[in-house]
């Protein structure tokens, strides 16, 4: 894939290892600071800009440094919906999440509004949201205090499932081992690839366009049935990393 630039936060470091093979890893530490490597094609040098329309497939392989990295790692496709920006062209304000990727997040994190649907672990996993224009979320930034409030957020996350449908399914596999993997995103479905075989299929597709991205960092989030919203960065007692090739 061409036009792949870096993103890194906290010494975080992309490394490229040889033509079309890299190393993103995170420095060892305790202080818990947030730390990203990251590969997109979609913070240009002239700004932000999401080029992927359906039919597209990203087709990589990839390894990682050990099952229980903490914080959230994989690739796929996603519209970056809370990188706000006041200084870029368009504006850039906060949008609903559409993506469509191989996730992996530790059990600090709890990524699905419904209660039944796979959360953390590594997964396979889509987001697809009503396409309502930027400024039209802009009047709801008001209630966002109310997710402090756990009754509050329950009733917030259960009006989120209107406005954002989930699915995920968890991938059995040791990601410490070279595996092929695939994300295949078509107008009305979307298919993701283990080593040349189906390991999810759903028919909700994500909206609009989305970009190409690949990552590691040591996050985490979760908004749990309880309504108990949690984020922030984990320590990392060893330096961890995820090599990619043939992208």
């Amino acid at each position: 894939m061409q036009g792949l630039h870096t993103t890194i936060h906290q010494g975080g470091q992309v490394q490229e290892l040889s033509p079309g093979a890299w190393r993103l890893s995170l420095p060892p530490g305790g202080d818990a600071q947030y730390c990203l490597a990251q590969l997109d094609d979609y913070r240009t040098p002239h700004g932000f800009h999401l080029q992927w329309r359906p039919p597209v497939r990203l087709a990589l392989e990839a390894r990682v440094s050990s099952a229980g990295l903490p914080g959230t790692w994989g690739f796929g496709f996603w519209n970056e919906p809370l990188g706000v920006s006041l200084f870029t062209r368009p504006l850039r304000v906060p949008a609903l999440p559409q993506a469509v990727w191989f996730f992996q997040a530790s059990a600090e994190n709890f990524l699905a509004l419904r209660d039944d649907h796979v959360a953390n672990g590594f997964m396979a996993a889509v987001f697809s949201s009503l396409r309502l224009p930027a400024l039209l979320l802009l009047p709801g930034l008001p209630f966002v205090p109310l997710l402090a409030w756990p009754l509050a957020a329950r009733r917030l996350r259960q009006a989120a499932r209107l406005l954002v449908r989930d699915e995920a399914a968890r991938v059995e596999t040791d990601p410490c081992a070279w595996h092929a993997y695939a994300v295949e995103w078509l107008p009305d479905e979307v298919r993701l690839e283990l080593d040349g075989e189906t390991c999810f299929h759903s028919r909700c597709s994500p909206a609009g366009r989305l970009g190409a991205v690949i990552w590691i960092d040591n996050q985490y989030a979760a908004f749990p049935p309880s309504g108990r919203i949690r984020m922030g960065s984990l320590a990392m007692g060893a330096e961890h990393w995820m090599e990619v090739r043939h992208i």
